[in-house]
């Protein structure tokens, strides 16, 4: 049986419309007797049952949609359905082919009529009968006469039987029909769902074997791709290269032509104060590499730097820069050209725009006095080696504008001529600022973090105690770019090295010789190889007064004590030192040079008489043999002479004496070792390119490549850079390759001031 909306059986609800209708059979029987009108009861008897039970069967056929509407998860339907209405889905609608196939059936009907009728004779039609014939007696016992009583009940008996008959074959019919129903409708659902399940296999199966296709399609695009691109990479490698050379060449004319092209408002933070500044480290930990101090900043450097460069586009085995590639960054205008264009403000004394000229190396020299050749000769200010290293630079053949294929990068930052300026001025804020900015430029560049500025190289143009004024005291000496955290990580190259810090380098003044071919060179060394010498021993400079510890008075007494073998050129007011030719013509004429500190441990002197074949006499080893380590010979017997300045200084030693004492064949092999270092300590003319000879450039170009490449490996393998020794015997470590006690101790036992002895 089927539960009704109500939820109530069908069966009980049929025996309440039998009651029902024996109390409405009672009042058409009262209504009969009155008017005699039998044929009026049974019509409205039969539309009375029949409406009811249509209406019922409509109701529960429209919940039975709704059940499965719900059971496929099919909720379109749900919301749109009207219980009471007959209203069906349309795949549920009767049609009159319908009605006439279920009704056909008449045999099965009745069977099913007699199987129900049996059922119901005991159970619900027996209580109905029993409450309609008491309520039917008792109310004819009260209206009806005797006679007519038994004639009343009989007609009432049989139409109620009849009745019954007639509503039950129209129930079973009902029920029948509503079973096909459900059937045919549970049947058409599941033809629905199988298609709906063969449609979505089919339009998967399409995605599929689209996907596949497109995939297969992708790949053989992306292997063809490749294909093309590696064929044009072999191909145009050579016009690849010459285009990027000529690239830089234009974007390094157009920087010069345009400054406003880069707002240095923009890029560098302003110093408003000096609380902005770098805290410098304890003074227990300044022996430390910079990034030691943080374990989580050692291993983020690890880190990076275990990714392996970028390859070169060009072949490994044809690639002739394979691992000399340098890029240069490209600075704001403010740190160089803009400089070199307000020259006028560089110096009180100096007028460093011609000293500027000819790309940094000056006034061409004329050969009147036949004191040099007759080309490759300038007037040479020893402040301007930054302007010619980065006019140099700009014509190295490993150049890249790609920072990840390089071995390492250059700052064309004019660090000497910036400080120049200020040099003089009580206020060290001045003296800091654009050195500042500068750091904090280079930090904030994507290049800089690959080793943490550890590739990074910049020359500075003085000597190191410019460089590095104590922080405590900002009326010293100089400024602090060479104590500050990120120039502690770069190779900082200058005039002269600390011997007690590991992060600068010296490399040799710039000198009045820069040749633009091979053959000046060759043809310079062959005439002094020729000259005769008048002069044993020779001495230029000026006296220190105001030093107690300097031996230049004590060194001058002992050459003016000498006349005939010793020639003073004394550098007074006169400025006669400062006159290429009076210099040249004395150091050619003499065979030692004496060589002592000056202001600092070394002096340009030294490279002069280099150049001029004069062998040199240091008297403290910070004068060059731990300085030049790149360019002089690690044996320094080989070229010079060694006095110490205790002896000179207490008057043990007599200067003339020794010298003599140099045997001929030592004096010889020495002028030919100092003939071979010329070009060593030379710059070449940067508008040209020297093809044989590697100048002072070129070597100090491969020490910082090889610098570079030392501390990348120690970073690969997890060391701490410059952590195998302590910084206060760098001098021994870089110099002489070892560590433990030496005859210099005593020279570099203390730090004798910032400014050298």
């Amino acid at each position: 049986m089927e539960k009704p909306m109500s939820g109530k059986f069908r069966c009980r609800t049929q025996s309440w419309y039998i009651v029902l209708v024996s109390f409405l059979l009672w009042l058409t029987l009262y209504m009969c007797y009155l008017y005699s009108s039998s044929v009026t009861f049974r019509k409205r008897g039969h539309s009375f049952v029949a409406n009811n039970h249509t209406g019922f069967l409509d109701s529960s056929q429209s919940f039975h949609v709704v059940v499965r509407d719900d059971e496929t998860q099919d909720p379109s339907h749900v919301e749109d359905i009207d219980i009471v209405d007959n209203v069906v889905g349309d795949d549920e609608t009767e049609t009159d082919e319908d009605k006439t196939t279920e009704f056909s059936d008449v045999e099965e009907v009745n069977q099913v009529i007699d199987s129900m009728l049996s059922e119901d004779q005991n159970g619900t039609d027996t209580d109905s009968a029993k409450d309609n014939e008491d309520v039917t007696s008792n109310e004819e016992v009260k209206n009806m006469d005797e006679d007519d009583k038994p004639v009343v009940q009989s007609s009432a008996q049989d139409k109620r039987k009849e009745g019954r008959l007639t509503k039950q074959r129209k129930g079973t019919t009902a029920n029948v029909s509503e079973r096909q129903r459900d059937k045919k409708s549970e049947e058409d659902q599941e033809r629905r769902k199988e298609d709906r399940v063969v449609k979505q296999k089919e339009t998967a199966n399409v995605l599929e074997r689209q996907t596949g296709e497109n995939v297969e399609d992708q790949a053989a695009k992306r292997k063809g791709a490749a294909n093309f691109l590696e064929r044009q990479r072999g191909e145009n490698v050579e016009d690849q290269t010459a285009k990027r050379q000529e690239n830089a060449d234009v974007s390094e004319r157009q920087r010069e032509d345009n400054p406003e092209d880069q707002p240095v408002e923009k890029m560098l933070p302003a110093v408003k104060s000096r609380t902005e500044r770098p805290q410098r480290p304890r003074r227990r930990e300044r022996n430390k590499p910079a990034d030691s101090l943080n374990p989580v900043m050692e291993k983020r450097i690890e880190k990076v730097v275990t990714e392996p460069r970028r390859q070169n586009p060009v072949q490994a085995g044809s690639d002739s820069c394979s691992g000399r590639y340098i890029y240069i960054h490209n600075l704001p205008r403010k740190f160089n050209q803009d400089l070199l264009e307000n020259c006028r403000s560089l110096s009180f004394w100096t007028d460093m725009c011609e000293c500027a000229s000819n790309l940094g190396l000056g006034a061409r020299l004329s050969n009147d006095e036949k004191l040099y050749s007759n080309s490759g000769w300038f007037a040479t200010n020893q402040f301007l080696l930054e302007v010619i290293f980065h006019n140099r630079m700009k014509q190295y053949k490993c150049l890249t504008k790609d920072p990840l294929v390089a071995s390492a990068i250059y700052v064309p930052y004019y660090a000497g001529l910036d400080v120049g300026r200020y040099l003089w001025d009580p206020d060290g804020f001045m003296r800091d600022y654009d050195a500042l900015n500068l750091v904090k430029w280079l930090a904030s560049r994507p290049e800089w973090k690959r080793m943490w500025g550890r590739d990074h190289f910049l020359v500075a143009g003085r000597i190191n105690w410019d460089f590095r004024r104590d922080p405590k005291n900002e009326s010293d000496w100089g400024n602090e770019l060479l104590n500050f955290d990120e120039s502690r990580n770069m190779t900082m190259l200058v005039l002269e090295s600390s011997p007690w810090n590991y992060n600068d380098f010296a490399i040799p003044y710039p000198t009045y010789f820069h040749p633009s071919r091979d053959d000046t060179v060759f043809q310079w060394q062959n005439k002094m190889r020729r000259l005769k010498r008048r002069f044993l021993f020779s001495f230029a400079g000026a006296r220190r007064p105001g030093r107690h510890e300097s031996i230049r008075n004590e060194l001058i007494e002992q050459c003016l004590a000498s006349r005939r073998r010793c020639r003073f050129l004394e550098c007074d007011k006169t400025q006669k030192c400062h006159k290429p030719a009076n210099v040249m013509r004395l150091f050619q004429n003499s065979i030692f040079c004496l060589q002592p500190p000056g202001d600092s441990y070394t002096r340009r002197s030294i490279f002069d008489s280099i150049i001029a074949g004069c062998i040199p006499v240091f008297f403290h080893p910070g004068s060059a043999y731990v300085q030049y380590i790149w360019h002089f010979p690690r044996d320094y017997n080989k070229y010079s002479v060694m006095i110490p300045e205790s002896d000179v200084k207490t008057g043990k030693a007599n200067i003339e004496r020794i010298l003599t004492r140099v045997s001929r064949d030592r004096r010889v092999a020495m002028k030919d070792e100092i003939i071979k270092m010329i070009p060593k300590v030379i710059y070449a003319d940067p508008s040209s390119r020297l093809r044989e000879i590697e100048d002072a450039f070129d070597l100090t170009v491969k020490g910082i490549l090889d610098r570079v490449e030392t501390v990348r490996n120690q970073m690969n393998e997890g060391r701490i850079v410059n952590y195998d020794f302590e910084e206060e015997e760098s001098w021994k470590y870089f110099a002489i390759g070892k560590l433990g006690p030496h005859e210099w101790d005593a020279y570099f036992s203390r730090k004798i001031g910032k400014h050298g002895p």
